[in-house]
């Protein structure tokens, strides 16, 4: 009679259930430590943008932020300003900041760069019945357009009118398409998402990297050795709206 290694006596049947449910149990504590380190490692990134006003009113009929990131996402150039699409674009500062600059403020006229804030309490999120938009784990406020059934509630939601609406196919306003990014269609909402695509290989978001005069700053708000973090600290920066307690991750250096 053939004699089994030493752990392996008994019925086959039962020597099976127990391999399989100790391999079960090794399985799951190595998915949750895995799970555990996923989590951990999220929660030390907080993406984040500042931008140096100043800089930025320097170079007054700049557009190459916008112009990079536009190329980058295949957003479309619509004719009719009503129905506009746009990520980044120029707001006359007043109207950026209504209510926080007054007559007597120092800050400069020239307008402001504005963008999705990637809220800490983003209100869009809340109200999208779709789950199309959500906020990732390292901040990033994201968008499914495929799940986006147009009902613009995020829209009415967003109090700094960070997204647009496609009212037509996109489509055919599109110059020159990338095609490592997706074109959206009619009916859907989109905006700015922080470039996850070109973070996940170790890139700066589109605008920042086509900003020569270096006025856009991204990083980690998490580390407090970061560049971001080491701007924060020593200079004087607003935010759009604080408080409508939204949180926004993009400051204004003043």
């Amino acid at each position: 009679m053939l004699e089994l290694p030493r752990g392996f006596q008994g019925d086959p049947l039962e020597r099976e259930m127990t391999f399989t449910r100790k391999t079960f149990l090794r399985l799951s504590g190595f998915s949750f430590l895995a799970t555990t380190a996923r989590k951990l490692m999220a929660g030390q990134i907080r993406w984040g943008m500042a931008i140096d006003t100043a800089k930025c009113a320097a170079q007054p009929n700049c557009t190459k932020c916008i112009d990079a990131c536009h190329l980058a996402h295949n957003v479309p150039a619509i004719p009719d300003a009503r129905r506009s699409v746009k990520w980044i674009w120029k707001e006359p500062f007043a109207r950026a900041f209504r209510g926080q600059i007054d007559e007597y403020s120092t800050v400069s006229a020239a307008p402001a760069m504005v963008l999705c804030n990637h809220c800490e309490n983003p209100p869009c999120v809340r109200v999208c019945p779709t789950g199309a938009t959500w906020k990732r784990e390292d901040g990033i406020v994201a968008m499914d357009w495929h799940r986006c059934i147009g009902c613009r509630y995020c829209m009415a939601a967003c109090p700094y009118g960070s997204r647009s609406f496609n009212w037509s196919d996109p489509r055919p306003h599109i110059a020159h398409p990338n095609p490592e990014f997706p074109t959206r269609t009619k009916g859907v909402v989109e905006k700015c998402t922080f470039c996850p695509e070109r973070l996940a290989v170790g890139k700066a978001p589109a605008c920042v990297e086509a900003c020569k005069e270096k006025a856009l700053i991204f990083g980690n708000l998490a580390d407090p050795n970061s560049e971001i973090r080491r701007v924060l600290a020593s200079k004087d920066h607003i935010r759009r709206k604080p408080e409508l307690g939204t949180g926004p991750d993009v400051f204004y250096i003043v």
